[in-house]
């Protein structure tokens, strides 16, 4: 079997999309599948092209044994609408001649979405390429761009809901990241195959009984404190004010300290928040690489995963949630729907908060930092829980079989 994935975001970018992605290459290609991959110049989420690939127009490398085809970009660190759509119609163009002259022959074409757009380059190859197109929503595009008034032009909004049911109807197999987008697609196209792809952990990655740390002595962090970890994105769904208020709250409990790593259009933001509520018990840190990732954690007594109050949101389950189970570290979970019904009520992984609720976290964080066992039961939870359900190897197993019966 001959696949080609059509991504606008991987590796050596860190974020969801990219290490789900590479994760699901490098297992399929073990699996016996030759798995190309068309993607863009690596620049998120700084919006900026990375060093070693800067003035190219297009690039091959291979990582992890997965070959890479990479075509140009335009990007500009810019909230405009504009310049959004620019990025995203640029890598549109340039992937799709990418994805023709240069990828060879496919059975099947895995596109990612969002982009919405990037659909078009992804039909367009698999009428030239006679390859199955496959569609996979990690979030419901335009619907969530909407909710979160990315995007208020009702024309363009228009044109992306007629896009997205146009790529549905198109493809021999539409994937969701969660059930609650499996729900949302199957119910508008009832006739339509819609395949569960969840996001996993690498348990072989993340050993939590073999991890060794010093993370904390080297930024000057003592054994007692407790460590709450966000990990992920700054941006606006991820309503992390909760965090910065959470912690004023807990002023009087100097031992409490929260750790925010990551990067994103919230970043500078945040961090004047932090000095205007002259909040000592919050630091900012940069991103770190996957290979780091585990030391990181093993530092961290609990993981807080925020999003804001929204209705679109009660179908989404964060990935930074998984590292976290994987190592055995409890999540307070500020999300409600799928995501609590799963790793709260099933799981048992962790505490849940009402979302954007400070005074919420704030108890729940006391609540775990005074009952080290606890902490240490929901930790374990949180593992027995991803071996069972979120192993990427399993994930991925099934999936190929899945493809195996399309390509029949």
């Amino acid at each position: 079997m001959r696949l080609l994935i059509l991504t606008q975001y991987y590796p050596p970018e860190t974020g969801a999309a990219q290490n789900r992605l590479h994760e699901l290459a490098v297992r399929l290609k073990k699996l016996g599948v030759e798995v190309k991959v068309v993607t863009a110049m690596p620049n998120y989420p700084h919006m900026k092209i990375y060093e070693g690939y800067r003035r190219k127009c297009r690039m091959r490398e291979e990582i992890d044994g997965i070959r890479v085809f990479r075509s140009w970009i335009y990007v500009r660190n810019s909230r405009s609408i504009i310049q959004r759509l620019l990025n995203y119609f640029s890598f549109v163009f340039t992937s799709f001649f990418a994805g023709w002259f240069r990828s060879g022959k496919s059975d099947l074409i895995l596109c990612e979405s969002p982009p919405l757009f990037l659909g078009m380059s992804a039909f367009l190859l698999s009428k030239i390429k006679r390859a199955g197109l496959v569609f996979n929503v990690s979030d419901l595009w335009p619907e969530s761009a909407e909710k979160l008034g990315l995007i208020k032009s009702k024309t363009l909004l228009g044109v992306s809901t007629r896009l997205e049911e146009c790529l549905y109807r198109k493809s021999v197999l539409v994937c969701g990241q969660t059930k609650g987008i499996v729900k949302n697609i199957s119910g508008r196209f009832p006739d339509k195959q819609v395949y569960w792809l969840p996001n996993g952990a690498n348990l072989s990655h993340y050993k939590p009984d073999q991890a060794t740390t010093s993370w904390r002595e080297e930024y000057g962090y003592g054994k007692d404190d407790f460590l709450l970890f966000y990990g992920g994105i700054l941006g606006h769904a991820q309503g992390l004010e909760v965090i910065l208020k959470a912690a004023t709250r807990l002023k009087d409990r100097p031992h409490i300290k929260f750790i925010i790593m990551g990067n994103g259009p919230l970043d500078i933001s945040l961090k004047d928040q932090k000095q205007e509520l002259k909040l000592e018990n919050v630091d900012f840190f940069e991103s770190v690489s996957k290979a780091e990732m585990p030391a990181v954690l093993a530092a961290m007594d609990a993981s807080v995963i925020p999003l804001k109050k929204l209705d679109l949101f009660k179908g989404a389950i964060p990935s930074k949630i998984f590292e976290s189970l994987a190592m055995k570290i409890p999540i307070l979970l500020g999300v409600e729907g799928e995501a609590k019904q799963l790793f709260i009520e099933e799981g048992q992984a962790g505490l849940a908060y009402e979302p954007e609720n400070d005074a919420a976290l704030a108890e729940k964080v006391v609540l775990l930092s005074s009952d080290p066992g606890l902490c240490k039961t929901l930790g374990n939870q949180a593992r027995e829980y991803a071996e069972k359900y979120f192993d990427r190897d399993k994930i991925a197993d099934e999936f190929y079989h899945e493809l195996l019966k399309i390509k029949k």
